[in-house]
């Protein structure tokens, strides 16, 4: 069976289809540049980023008049041309290109593609859109989109609470890669790999909608369902008292691709932290209580908690996840915190509840990383900071350090393979000055000359990368330099 990854290693590229949200569109998969790019500045068919600069306005999906001001006021402030040039590229790309706007059942509809895979991921779509959020309130169109997409993502959770990504058409058959797998596949889902993080990211994005413009029009009854049906799902796969009712199996010479034991996955002794099969890089989880996501959900819980409690008065269903939180957030604590040779505690990756450990990180967030950036816990929490200084070492199988930059990177490219997303997520998560301008300083040099970030780069070679049109990376770097502008004005002019 070919899997995903192979795919896209023997297709070249293809025509992008399907203008009208709604109607089936042919993947993009081929688009994905998998295979090295031995000539990154070669145009590459259906790629908007091929040129090395934003498409043209009339060929932009989506423009917003307080994301164009905020390009021009920040832009200004940044004195070397190609820092500037890369946010003017970068910071805008989710809205230039892979945003489509439209209706159904009646009811505004957003769905954001990845970039180069026509399909719709639960995490990516929302993080891909969160830098816009601070300007929400003074901008209509974009509250129309975030309106449309909250939407979308209901209706994707009331199709599958355990799928990853879907489809534009609800009634589409699944991703290429997807269509042979042992799962209980739906119409409408493009791959379904249970992430815990996959319905985190949603209530991360309506808590920042809600918090950003103080509307509630788009927390209707469908999506008061959604979240009832979100947490049913983390209680289901806490597991407690029997197996999960998920399994899923792909014939993949990758075995990240699928799990162990008939889809089940690894044997676990049940804690009170909810499984995960895939990690938010969609490869495998050795073992399912995975702890970055397992603190993501604590904390996302307690907004979901909020939001029912200040918007819909349901106290009973906010005191259901605050309790939810709650047993997360002491079985993590009670079996999942490690000590180095000095004694000093750090989080494990993961866990399987028998006293069996992984630790590394992955540059996909959640990671032990990123829980600072996600709000999991505070910045100058012990633990954290003791887990992202190792997850940052030798100490980590997938910490990289070559002649062209240092970072994290993961299984899913393999070693030496360094995500320029980990490389933001250091300065996301730093109050250094000076280690927040090495980490613009890599950003900068590894774009291999296309004016964009990509998915991950050869340690020594940023010209042999992965994934020349993938939008997370580049509103992320948008939103770091936003950051750094509001934060470190003076790196931006140094």
């Amino acid at each position: 069976m070919t899997s995903r990854r192979d795919l896209l290693k023997f297709i070249g590229s293809a025509a992008v289809t399907g203008a009208v949200l709604g109607t089936p569109r042919l993947t993009r998969a081929a688009q994905t540049a998998k295979p090295m790019n031995d000539s990154p500045n070669a145009p590459k068919g259906g790629d908007p980023t091929a040129s090395g600069h934003r498409p043209p306005p009339s060929q932009r999906k989506f423009t917003s008049p307080a994301v164009e001001a905020e390009i021009h006021r920040v832009k200004a402030d940044i004195t070397d041309p190609k820092l500037a040039r890369l946010f003017e590229n970068c910071y805008p790309n989710t809205l230039d290109t892979t945003v489509e706007i439209g209706t159904l059942g009646g009811k505004a509809d957003t769905f954001v593609i990845t970039g180069d895979i026509d399909a719709m991921w639960l995490r990516d779509s929302s993080a891909q859109v969160n830098p816009y959020l601070p300007l929400a309130k003074r901008d209509a169109k974009l509250r129309r989109l975030f309106h449309g997409l909250i939407n979308r993502q209901a209706r994707c959770i009331h199709i599958d609470a355990y799928a990853n990504a879907f489809m534009p058409d609800p009634h589409a058959r699944p991703l290429t890669w997807a269509r042979h797998d042992d799962t209980d596949m739906k119409p409408g889902v493009g791959e379904r790999k249970w992430e815990i993080d996959s319905l985190c990211y949603p209530v991360r994005l309506a808590y920042g909608y809600w918090k950003a413009t103080g509307d509630t029009t788009p927390f209707d009854a469908d999506w008061r369902a959604a979240m009832h049906t979100l947490l049913d799902t983390f209680r289901t796969q806490q597991r407690l008292h029997d197996r999960s009712p998920y399994h899923f199996q792909r014939s993949s010479p990758n075995p990240t691709d699928t799990q162990f034991l008939s889809g089940y996955g690894n044997p676990t002794r049940p804690n009170g932290m909810i499984h995960s099969m895939f990690r938010p890089s969609d490869d495998a989880c050795v073992y399912p209580l995975f702890v970055p996501a397992n603190l993501f959900a604590a904390s996302i819980l307690d907004k979901l908690a909020e939001m029912s409690q200040a918007i819909h008065h349901d106290g009973a269903f906010a005191d259901d996840c605050r309790q939810l939180a709650h047993e997360v957030r002491q079985a993590v604590h009670k079996h999942a915190r490690l000590r180095d040779e000095h004694g000093r505690e750090y989080w494990a990756y993961e866990i399987d509840g028998y006293g069996n450990t992984l630790f590394m990180d992955d540059a996909n967030a959640p990671g032990l990383s990123s829980l600072a950036y996600l709000g999991a816990c505070k910045l100058d929490d012990p633990l954290y900071q003791a887990s992202r200084s190792r997850a940052w070492s030798e100490a980590n199988p997938y910490f990289f350090k070559g002649s062209a930059a240092e970072g994290i990177g993961g299984p899913h490219e393999g070693l030496r393979m360094i995500w320029p997303m980990s490389i933001m997520m250091r300065a996301l998560t730093s109050t250094n000055a000076q280690e927040i301008g090495q980490c613009l300083t890599w950003l900068k040099s590894t774009d291999a000359g296309t004016g964009f970030m990509h998915e991950a780069f050869d340690q020594d070679n940023p010209a042999k990368f992965t994934r020349s049109w993938f939008a997370w990376a580049n509103t992320l770097f948008g939103e770091l330099i936003l950051r750094v502008h509001a934060e470190h004005p003076a790196l931006l002019r140094s």
